[in-house]
Parts: C-alpha cells; structure tokens; sequence
C-alpha cells in the first residue's frame, strides 16, 4: 500500500461535513430498511394468509417467503443501476432517488388489495411492487455507503461508516415496533399500518439528505477527467475476483440473518415456541442493542484491521448453527432472547460492520460505486430465498437442516475471508498515522 494508494480515500482529516454526511446516510439506511425488513416481518406473520390462501399453513408461508426473494432478486439489477450513475453522475442523485422509489412503494403495499378482495390480481401486484423496492434497496447501500467512507478521515473510516450500517438495526427496531404495536388491530390494519406510517419517515429522510453534500473523491475523479464511461463493464473486467470475494463474505451475512432472524419468526411462530409478541419482543431487545455492536465492531475494525474480525465472526458462526436452534427448541422465552440477540449482535452485526469499510477499500475510486455494490447485491439473490429453501430444509430435515445452512453460510464467509486481501493492516495504519502528523487538519477543504 502506499500513499498514492491511500489518498484515494480522501482527505486523511475527512471533510467537515464528515459526521454531517454519516448520519445523514444512517438516516436513509434506517427508512430503506424499515420499508425492506418490515416486508419479511409480514411475511413471516401475515402474507401467508392474506395474499396466499391455503389449506396448508405451510404452502402459504413458501409462497410469501418467494415474494420476499423476488425483491432481493431484483437488488442486483438495482445495485448494477446505482453503482453505475454513482460512478457517472455522483453518490449523492442515487441516494435521494432510491429513497423516494423505496418509500412510494412501500406506502402503496399499505393499500394493497388482499385475495379475498382481488383473487389473483392481489398477489401479482405484491410481486410487482416488491420488485420496485429491490430496485430501490439495491441502489441504496452503495450510495450511502460510500458517502461516508469518503468524507470520513482515513483512520476512522470503520467508525464512520458503521454509522451508516447501524441504521440498518435501527430501521429494524422501528419497523418491529411498529408491527409490535399493530399486532393488536383489527383484521388487515394489522400489516397495513406499518407499511402506511413510511410515508413519514421518507418526508424526514429527504429532508436530510437533500442538505448532504456529495463526496469529495467523486468530486476529484470529476475534476480529473478519470470518470469511467462504462464503470460495470471496467469494473468486471478488471476486478472480478474482488467482486466474487465480495459476494462469499456478505453472504455469510445477508443469508446467515435469512436463517437466524427471517426464517426463524417463523419457526417460533410455527413450532409454538413463541407468539408473536413475544418473537417481536425478541426482535426489538436485539435491534436495540445492534445499533451499539455495529458501531463498535466497525470501530473495532479501525483499531485492528477489516480481516480479523471478519475471520473471527464467521468462525463463530459456522460452530453456532446448531446450538442457535437447540437454544430456541427449549421454548424458554429467556434462551429465545438470548439466541436471537447472539444471532443478530455477533453473527450478522460484527459482519456488518466490517464491510462498510473494507468493501470500498477493495476498488478503484472511479469504479468504487458499481464493484461495492454489485459484490453487495448480487449475493442478495441467495439471501432473498432463503427462508424458501430453509422452509423446505425444515420440513425435509427438521431444524436440523435449517441449522446447517446457518453454519455453511458461515463457512462460505470464512473462506471468503481467507482470500480476500487486508486492506487497513500495520502498514497502512502507520502510512496513515504518517500522514495525518505531516497534514495540518486546517487543510481539510483544500
């Protein structure tokens, strides 16, 4: 690594808008996964029945669980759409159109017609809507990741950009106790008014981010004429290797939390090892406290390296598959908490909060948006059926089967992390450490 080389990350003190730009981005996260995790919330709880009648509890939760995919499906094609205009026309356009496309069709989904009112014409306009918000989501997390890591100062890159990633639990948070509280409406409001009090948090949302200035590497990249014509195909071309090992570490994540956290409302609702009060109860004690551990673990990371974490995290997931199930089995509400927290906090927090730093740093500059967000999103596709394919596991298997896929996610993100190259190691923290003495912080703006 050398100067050269790290210079592409910024200015080594970070902008002044650097705190100003990560909240504003962790402000977006929160909406775009309040829109998209309370999807799989109702799904777990609600979809089965309102859209997918059936004799057979079983058949309809498959068929909610394959509307879910369908949106993660369609991320790629977002993140390819967002990677692509971030690299041409900046970070900034991408994060307010993603969020106003997220939030419209969120809302609309609170409107939707169940089978009992429209038959078929029900579940195809879910699907069709549910395809919009991937659209959306995977537009989003390049943008706003991006934003941050760029104005943030070199040695608090993790920090920074962990900001950004906690507003995801929090997104969590909010949107289970919204559902906490609906769970005891009446009839269809039960589901509809989560999706319908969106509309307000987008109104906030844009309101930030319209004051978010863009990122100053993507102003450099501009001024220096190095703007990529054709950043995914450059992107692929070139770096295709980081991309496929940015697909195996995230989905030791993204599929992991499609066993430990979607599937898993499900199988405690199913099974009668909780109620849906108590599995949301659970849901929120661990959003809560992954707002804190994803800020720490990428913290963490600014102290000891992207790698070593990631290591350890994915290690511990792998030998965690089937104690997580044989916690929950017990039916004691206490274990379920605890189970769900360790899921949530370590397994997929830790993961989390490793990559909004260490992804960025894995590409050029000027194709940074289009390499990050497709080794982000592609692996969305495996995640989305997951609670699918895990559902059907189940019922081949038992939890056994759903407990193995946890821990081969795990391995797949070991391996990844096995091969993929430290980015903020000894020596580039000394390199920065160098730096950041030589460069008087009142520099920041020039």
């Amino acid at each position: 690594m050398t100067n050269q080389g790290l210079a592409m990350r910024g200015h080594v003190h970070g902008t002044k808008d650097a705190k100003r730009v990560a909240i504003g981005s962790s402000v977006g996260a929160v909406i775009e996964t309040y829109d998209f995790i309370g999807f799989g919330t109702a799904a777990a709880l609600y979809f089965g029945t309102a859209f997918f009648p059936s004799d057979n509890a079983v058949t309809g939760t498959l068929a909610a669980f394959a509307t879910l995919g369908v949106g993660f499906a369609a991320r790629p094609l977002g993140g390819i759409l967002g990677g692509h205009l971030g690299d041409r026309l900046g970070r900034k356009p991408v994060l307010v159109a993603s969020l106003v496309l997220m939030g419209l069709s969120t809302f609309a989904i609170g409107l939707l017609p169940t089978f009992a009112q429209a038959g078929m014409l029900a579940p195809a306009l879910l699907v069709l809507i549910r395809i919009i918000q991937g659209l959306a989501f995977g537009a989003e997390w390049g943008g706003a990741i991006l934003m941050s890591y760029e104005h943030a100062p070199w040695k608090k890159k993790g920090k920074y950009t962990g900001i950004v990633q906690a507003g995801f639990p929090v997104g969590l948070l909010l949107a289970n106790i919204v559902f906490l509280y609906s769970v005891n409406l009446d009839g269809d409001w039960a589901w509809r008014v989560p999706f319908l009090a969106s509309l307000l948090l987008v109104f906030v949302g844009l309101l930030i981010r319209s004051k978010v200035p863009e990122s100053p590497v993507f102003e450099e990249v501009k001024s220096s004429g190095s703007i990529s014509r054709s950043p995914i195909i450059e992107v692929v071309r070139d770096d295709w290797r980081n991309i496929l090992r940015g697909i195996g570490l995230r989905v030791a994540e993204t599929a992991g939390y499609a066993v430990s956290i979607t599937y898993m409302i499900s199988y405690l609702h199913d099974s009668e090892l909780a109620d849906k009060t108590q599995t949301l109860v659970a849901l929120c004690i661990a959003a809560a406290i992954g707002i804190f551990a994803t800020m720490f673990w990428g913290s963490l990371t600014d102290r000891i390296g992207r790698r070593p974490l990631y290591l350890a995290s994915t290690a511990f997931a792998v030998l965690f598959g089937i104690p997580m199930f044989l916690l929950v089995n017990t039916g004691l509400f206490v274990l379920v908490i605890a189970t769900v927290v360790i899921s949530y906090a370590v397994c997929q927090n830790s993961l989390a909060g490793v990559q909004g730093a260490w992804f960025p740093e894995l590409f050029q500059a000027k194709t940074r948006s289009s390499g990050a967000s497709l080794a982000y999103q592609i692996s969305a596709m495996v995640s989305g059926f997951t609670p699918f394919i895990t559902t059907l596991l189940f019922v081949a298997f038992g939890w056994v089967g759903p407990a193995l896929l946890f821990s081969l996610y795990g391995a797949i993100g070991l391996w990844a992390a096995l091969v993929t190259r430290e980015t903020w190691g000894k020596t580039e923290r000394q390199l920065a450490d160098e730096a950041e003495h030589a460069t008087p912080a009142h520099t920041i703006e020039a």
